[in-house]
């Protein structure tokens, strides 16, 4: 399975903001990487760049590719309602997504890896699928033998609580209770950028 693996605080430095969360080393340089960096950030962008930085800045965020973003926006624009709002909602109910919400993972990627290798059921069935899509009313927990894991233990300590989510720390059971409202999404994302690059 493809996925980002290089280093996440150029990504973020690209795009000006932590996107991957608490970052130390972007704390001292938030500049654009490259030596030429300052350079980059006084220079004016075009309106295709902007549509474009913001796309991919909400592909890094969550961890998905081209071909598998271009697919989900897809099924976004098929849905009722806002595309944009749809497409936000779809990456939000992704299993990885609602494991890292939960408060079970410390980042996204964290917990791709905790679904990937069979940490993680829904339903009270193991599901290695990362994409999978997580329903209202569905369950996701840690499965019993990898309960005392340390970065799920750490994780949970000091995790967030979010509305549209039910977690009990002592048995690490998680509900998935409604979609979120689109006010609800902490992350700050311009969904209609997306939106007028992908309609031209």
């Amino acid at each position: 399975m493809a996925r980002y693996t290089g280093p996440t605080t150029r990504i973020a430095r690209k795009f000006g903001e932590p996107i991957y969360g608490p970052d130390k080393v972007f704390e001292k340089r938030n500049t654009p990487p490259g030596q030429h960096g300052l350079a980059a950030k006084r220079k004016k962008q075009k309106e295709y760049g902007i549509q474009l930085k913001e796309k991919q800045k909400v592909k890094y965020m969550y961890g998905v590719l081209e071909r598998q973003f271009r697919n989900t926006y897809a099924k976004a624009s098929r849905m009722k309602g806002q595309t944009g709002e749809n497409l936000l909602l779809l990456l939000e109910a992704r299993l990885d997504n609602v494991v890292y919400r939960l408060g079970i993972a410390p980042s996204r990627a964290a917990a791709r890896q905790l679904v990937l290798h069979r940490h993680i059921t829904l339903d009270g069935q193991v599901c290695n699928i990362p994409s999978a899509q997580v329903k209202p009313g569905q369950t996701v927990a840690v499965r019993e033998r990898s309960k005392s894991l340390e970065v799920i233990q750490a994780s949970v300590a000091s995790a967030t609580k979010y509305a549209w989510l039910e977690f009990d720390p002592k048995t690490l059971v998680g509900k998935f209770l409604n979609v979120p409202a689109r006010t609800e999404i902490p992350e700050s994302i311009n969904e209609q950028l997306i939106v007028d690059l992908y309609s031209k």
